[in-house]
């Protein structure tokens, strides 16, 4: 499970709208009949339109400077074992989104009139997406990319013939391009993999809009909060503040192994992901320790995500630096693109 929240930003600056943000999540209902299209929803209503949405995020920003956060984006990217996992994951998932919507509000150190913040006090809307795409940041693409280079060169020679400025065999050239499409290492439905084009198979994932301010439009709930778990005097009063998001990503995972009894691998973990990062020796040292099976699915999952393992160690022994530095390349893109969910 791979969770990002970050404030939404217009060209450097906190957007002072949510317009644009519900017009990017509505582009997958373009050319669709209505009874087709896929809807908002928040924890209780379904079938929320983009307008309503747009109307109660804009209206809940009572006493917001527009150097702050007006809404805040946060995605829900299942991995490819967990997608496989559901059921059925357009229904799975927004029981999800809703489970996860409270652990979200119990990651905040605030009391709202004298009580813990809970899920009904969270202004926000959700919504399904199917579709991904390619990005230039994809290791499919980057790894393309030299033979994507070459193609261009030559179209560009050809158009030079073309236009009398070259003196060339068009056919040979063409040829010539033909076989690097064929030898480009990334290819789906025999097709070298470019940027733009829609990634196979089962892609759900979640994007929601949340708005800075409670239901009430009166306190202020930011998960950008520097402050973990925190009190502060304010008026002469001690008062509770932060956002603790190691609680919230950690209690995300469990949610998800509660609701639909997953059994989740070492490396798909939240702490797995933290070991990794604080020191790689110790986090491989409890991958070569693993039972056998989990051990073998561990290093399959990795495998199959991109990670360089040829230099990985199965006992104790110091990673070299180099081998370290490579892994966390392969790591931080594998978890970026939501492949290995840690």
């Amino acid at each position: 499970m791979y969770i990002t929240i970050s404030p939404h930003k217009t060209g450097g600056n906190y957007a002072q709208s949510a317009g644009d943000f519900v017009a990017y999540l509505e582009k997958e209902n373009e050319g669709k009949a209505i009874g087709d299209y896929e809807h908002f929803f928040n924890q209780y209503g379904e079938e929320i339109t983009a307008a309503e949405v747009i109307k109660e995020i804009d209206g809940n920003t009572a006493k917001l400077k527009k150097t702050e956060p007006k809404f805040y984006s946060i995605t829900i990217n299942p991995s490819k074992r967990e997608l496989k996992h559901l059921q059925d994951s357009k229904t799975d998932l927004k029981t999800y989104t809703r489970e996860l919507m409270k652990e979200y509000a119990k990651a905040f150190n605030r009391e709202i009139e004298g009580r813990a913040v809970t899920a009904e006090d969270i202004k926000y809307y959700a919504k399904m997406e199917q579709v991904r795409t390619f990005k230039g940041t994809d290791k499919q693409i980057q790894e393309n990319q030299p033979y994507a280079s070459k193609i261009l060169e030559l179209k560009h020679e050809i158009r030079e013939i073309q236009a009398g400025k070259l003196v060339g065999n068009i056919k040979k050239i063409e040829n010539k391009i033909a076989q690097l499409e064929k030898e480009a290492p990334h290819q789906q439905n025999g097709k070298r993999i470019v940027q733009g084009m829609q990634k196979d198979g089962n892609q759900s994932h979640i994007h929601i809009i949340v708005s800075r301010k409670d239901i009430t439009n009166r306190h202020s709930l930011s998960p950008g909060s520097k402050h973990k778990a925190s009190e502060v005097s304010m008026h002469g009063k001690m008062v509770k503040r932060g956002f603790n998001r190691n609680a919230f990503y950690a209690a995300s995972e469990k949610t998800f192994d509660r609701v639909f009894k997953y059994k989740r691998n070492y490396v798909e973990t939240y702490p797995a992901r933290k070991m990794f990062i604080k020191n790689p020796k110790v986090y491989f040292s409890i991958l070569s320790g693993l039972p056998a099976n989990e051990k073998a699915m561990a290093y399959k999952m990795l495998a199959t995500s991109g990670v360089p393992l040829m230099n990985i160690p199965t006992n104790k022994v110091q990673l070299a630096l180099k081998a370290i530095k490579a892994i966390k390349r392969g790591m931080g893109k594998a978890i970026q693109s939501s492949s290995i969910g840690i």
